[in-house]
């Protein structure tokens, strides 16, 4: 099966069961949190594989269960009405425990800055940046509509760079040494393409994304540069330890990171965008 098709399939599938997923309400959208706390173990397995081999790394089982913990409790956080601001202190705390078992267990040190650094990483990217969608699920009204405006921008986003650099984009290749293969006429095509989809977006829900429509051009534009630069930074990352894919477990796509770096980087910035354009 070609690349295209597999990636077709993905597309026409994954993205209707993600947009269903996200109207799932039960208990403060329990099952896209579940999904979040999920996707965030496998998340840190790649990254784990791929920095192993320019480093040695804590044991998989301490820094996966880390790495768990976050998300999940920001969620039973916010079920309970507690500030999602602690997660910060549950990352804090995790990078001084590990810090404190390097210092305490270890008797050469050559490879402990490395060591502790992507740890440190790995508990950042994969645990705790995705738990800034967990804020979104917890939007007071029409939060499946927020989660589900938010999937489309990064999926368009990363659907139309694909289709307009593989129709236009040959000759504007390169320009990015991170991924050399994507185009300038393809991120173009991603943000313009995105941009025309959420105005239509705000056109048939006007409702709910209320008041003017430059707050959703502005939504659409940093989420879908964020999207963009969420690509490239796991480009860098494995470029950096030599691979070519995160893994292999989603046709088309590669490994579970190949498909949710755009979402790790944009989550932040939707959820900003949303919360002082629509609920501060």
């Amino acid at each position: 099966m070609s690349k295209v098709i597999k990636r077709l399939l993905t597309f026409f599938i994954g993205i209707p069961l993600v947009l269903a997923l996200v109207m799932v309400e039960y208990k403060n959208h329990l099952a896209m949190n579940a999904v979040i706390v999920l996707f965030a173990i496998l998340g840190s397995l790649e990254v784990q594989n791929m920095l192993s081999k320019q480093s040695k790394m804590f044991p998989k089982w301490l820094l996966t269960t880390f790495v768990a913990i976050i998300p999940l409790m920001a969620y039973i956080f916010t079920l309970i009405n507690i500030d999602m601001i602690l997660t910060i202190w549950i990352l804090i705390f995790e990078v001084i425990i590990l810090m404190g078992i390097e210092s305490l267990s270890q008797k050469t040190f050559e490879d402990s800055a490395k060591k502790i650094s992507f740890a440190a990483l790995t508990l950042f990217y994969t645990g705790f940046m995705p738990t800034l969608i967990s804020y979104i699920t917890f939007i007071p009204t029409n939060s499946s509509y927020f989660l589900a405006l938010f999937f489309i921008i990064v999926f368009m986003t990363d659907s139309f760079a694909w289709l307009f650099g593989v129709l236009f984009g040959k000759g504007t290749r390169g320009f990015v040494a991170a991924s050399p293969n994507k185009s300038l006429v393809g991120f173009i095509g991603g943000v313009i393409g995105t941009l025309i989809v959420s105005v239509l977006i705000k056109m048939i829900f006007p409702q709910v994304f209320i008041g003017a429509y430059w707050k959703i051009i502005v939504i659409s534009l940093l989420t879908s540069f964020g999207a963009i630069i969420g690509d490239l930074i796991e480009s860098v990352i494995k470029r950096s330890c030599d691979v070519k894919d995160s893994g292999t477990l989603i046709p088309g796509r590669g490994g579970v990171l190949d498909s949710i770096d755009s979402i790790i980087i944009a989550g932040p910035i939707f959820y900003l965008c949303v919360y002082y354009l629509y609920l501060a």
